[in-house]
């Protein structure tokens, strides 16, 4: 982009419209519309962590999970090589951000649900801190292996494992072959070989 240099204080006898094009700098656009390159994350972060923490924290009504949110949306994109093409950071760092606020509400849910089961056991058999805690961190795993499904993968495990049902049993009640529902429980326990590493 060009314009035209005039100085009407000057010495310069010329009419403006015939003053020497000069290059204009392009203006440097705003953050919250600039683009991003891998090397940026450090200026992403200085420009819009401020502006994710306050989004974060007036969904969540809480600042130390805003916060611990607001961080965990930029210690994804450290791992993230196309970060060249966001062309509009707050918009994907808003999309990071809601993604793990849905895993975080599923954990706080789960965590929720173990503990009125614990709630309702009598006080021996009530499990240690530890052991609470290992439950606890076997159910994160479960759910997201479980979430990694298909939908009807998903239903057709559940099925078999929660509630006893036998294939052909399941293959009726989805409307699916046999075959098919042979097919999902191998993913099913393919995803469950890869949760365990």
């Amino acid at each position: 982009m060009c314009r035209r240099a005039y100085n009407a204080n000057s010495n310069d006898s010329r009419p403006h419209h015939i003053a020497p094009l000069l290059p204009v700098a392009n203006p440097r656009p705003h953050p919250a519309s600039a683009p991003c390159a891998p090397h940026d994350i450090g200026m992403l972060y200085s420009h819009h962590h401020g502006w994710l923490y306050g989004w974060l924290r007036g969904r969540l009504g809480n600042a130390a999970d805003a916060a611990d949110l607001a961080q965990d949306t930029f210690a994804r994109l450290l791992g993230t090589r196309d970060l060249a093409g966001v062309r509009e950071p707050r918009a994907y760092l808003t999309t990071v951000a809601k993604g793990l606020m849905i895993n975080w509400y599923r954990r706080r849910a789960l965590e929720l649900a173990y503990l009125e089961a614990l709630a309702a056991l009598p006080e021996p058999q009530a499990p240690s801190p530890e052991q609470r805690a290992i439950v606890l961190e076997t159910l994160y795993e479960i759910d997201a292996m479980l979430d990694a499904l298909p939908g009807r993968a998903r239903r057709a495990f559940l099925l078999s494992q929660l509630d006893g049902m036998k294939y052909e049993d399941i293959a009726a009640h989805l409307q699916v072959s046999l075959a098919t529902v042979k097919r999902y429980m191998q993913q099913a326990f393919r995803q469950c070989l890869e949760a365990m590493g």
